[in-house]
């Protein structure tokens, strides 16, 4: 009776939205395959394009996983799960960031039927990690280290970078052109010391011209700066330069509009006037006397200053973007000056080459030989803004799995060979084991199918037949001089030519097994993590008070 007139308690405000339970679960797996639905078509050499409008004219034509899920506007809390592994793996590997969400998607909608018949969260989530671990390690024990196999030599570890290089823009609007900017890639990174700063490839896009116009620079390029009269009367081209880079303003500073100067004597102002310009070709003449050739400032150099080193055949830019100044600094070996009162020898840069050249409708600066830190920078070329930006994301993606495959370089066959291979490996382990984790497993690995049938469907096959194909070839094992049984068939994966299946790894398909590490353990930590939510508590926005505010109590006359 006691119970029964107990009030009850209120511990979350009122208007709070709660929602728990397997309904709640399934609710949040739908609306995860609603994103997964998004990006799937864009997976593989023939995946679709996506344009994404965000009002004002401003638009974004891309098939790449982490640019279109940052681009949707996603509201649903547990949706967002999946823009962030895509993000990690864009950050980490620089490759397979639909992949990635592609494969979430997949742990989830096999998971969605085990929940639907009462299985408890945590059993799936256990024995997702296992599957993960048991995949992960069968990977690190296939995967082929391409220097041991061809013996050391800097041609073999370059040939596996190219067709590393090839293998990411296959997909991507670029990939007709794959042999040209692979080679390009490489270059890149392979002018890069041994801590492969990424920050000291630099890509500059510039309109007009075709993809095979794109320049590689083995140095430091950058647009030309803003410049005042006199610039044209300037030297060009320097041979062993020294370089001063600046945070400085050099040009004479306007009067405040509410300075107030009291005098007595007109002389008075004239030598205050004196002395503001004898303040400013002091600058000039310490910047020229310390030995510097080259001037660039990350502030503006007003037209007294060009003019002044005009006529002393100095060159001079003036708001050069950060990201360009830390590069030459880091290259030319110059330290940033924020002052010119002390310029002693070792904070100067040197380089072998300066020379400003012109590259479609744009001047641009080129230095290039540069002792301290070896820098490359690629001048794209094409035409459309869309297109650039598009083909500056692929660039950026290859140019992420050249460097990591140049420090590990251990690689798998791409195409969905690994993953077959994976499934496979997982249905034969799930016989072993008894019990509820025996039937997760097998779903695991059903699930990694996700991949070659995505890219069977994105380009037009019959996807049921392709994995039929796929699935006899792995299953087919051989016996080796050793009495070793090993599946034959491997590294067969998708033929995108052919419309048939073929061994990826002999077709030049390569992928870093990171990307694959990666991709595997991010997507089996969103599934598990979405998983794991069993309530969500969605808090109301809070009311404003629109009572206005009492008007200000006026003084009356006494």
């Amino acid at each position: 009776m006691m119970n029964m007139m107990r009030p009850p308690i209120i511990v979350l405000r009122e208007g709070t939205d709660t929602s728990q339970g397997k309904g709640q679960l399934i609710s949040n797996i739908n609306a995860c395959m609603a994103i997964v639905d998004t990006v799937r078509t864009t997976l593989g050499p023939r995946g679709m394009d996506k344009l994404i409008y965000q009002g004002r004219g401003q638009m974004t034509i891309s098939n790449d996983g982490a640019t279109i899920m940052k681009l949707l506007d996603i509201v649903h809390p547990a949706a967002l799960t999946l823009v962030e592994i895509a993000k990690s793996q864009d950050d980490e590997v620089g490759d397979g960031t639909t992949s990635v969400v592609v494969l979430a998607g997949a742990f989830l909608n096999e998971a969605k039927s085990f929940i639907e018949e009462g299985v408890h969260p945590t059993t799936i989530v256990r024995a997702y990690r296992n599957a993960c671990g048991l995949a992960k390690a069968k990977i690190r024990d296939l995967a082929v280290d391409i220097t041991k196999e061809k013996g050391e030599g800097n041609m073999s570890l370059r040939e596996m970078l190219e067709r590393c290089a090839a293998t990411t823009m296959n997909s991507k609007l670029i990939g007709s052109h794959g042999v040209f900017f692979s080679k390009m890639v490489v270059d890149a990174v392979m002018s890069l010391d041994d801590d492969l700063d990424i920050n000291l490839i630099g890509i500059k896009k510039e309109k007009g011209g075709s993809m095979e116009d794109t320049l590689l620079v083995e140095g430091v390029a950058f647009k030309k700066c803003f410049s005042y009269a006199g610039f044209e009367q300037q030297p060009k081209k320097f041979v062993n330069p020294k370089f001063l880079l600046l945070n400085l303003e050099l040009e004479l500073k306007a009067e405040k509009d509410n300075a107030e100067l009291r005098i007595s004597d007109p002389d008075e102002y004239q030598s205050l006037v004196d002395a503001e310009w004898k303040i400013i070709y002091d600058k000039l003449n310490s910047i020229v006397s310390s030995g510097a050739v080259v001037v660039f400032s990350r502030l503006a150099i007003g037209d007294l200053a060009t003019q002044y080193f005009a006529d002393r055949n100095v060159f001079c830019g003036g708001r050069v973007p950060q990201e360009d100044l830390n590069r030459l600094a880091k290259a030319t070996g110059a330290a940033i000056q924020t002052t010119v009162s002390n310029l002693i020898p070792s904070v100067l840069g040197s380089a072998a080459l300066f020379e400003e050249r012109q590259v479609g409708g744009e001047r641009y600066n080129f230095v290039s030989g540069c002792p301290l830190a070896k820098t490359a920078t690629i001048v794209l070329r094409g035409g459309g803004e869309q297109f650039l930006d598009e083909a500056d994301r692929s660039l950026h993606d290859a140019i992420m799995i050249v460097r990591r495959a140049r420090k590990h370089n251990a690689v798998v066959g791409g195409g969905g060979a690994i993953e077959m291979e994976l499934s496979r490996y997982l249905r034969e382990h799930s016989r072993t084991i008894v019990g509820k984790e025996q039937l997760i497993i097998n779903a695991y690995a059903k699930a990694l199918e996700a991949i070659p049938r995505q890219i069977a469907d994105n380009a037009g096959f019959d996807s049921t037949d392709i994995l039929n194909k796929l699935r006899q070839k792995h299953a087919a094992p051989t016996t080796t001089a050793g009495s070793t049984t090993v599946p034959s068939g491997t590294w067969f994966g998708v033929d995108i030519n052919t419309e048939d299946i073929c061994d990826t790894f002999k077709a030049f398909v390569w992928e870093p097994a990171l990307v694959k590490l990666n991709a595997l353990t991010a997507a089996t930590e969103a599934a598990t993590l979405i998983l794991s939510i069993d309530e969500t508590v969605k808090n109301p926005k809070p009311q404003e008070d629109n009572t206005p505010a009492p008007a200000p109590r006026r003084r009356g006359r006494r």
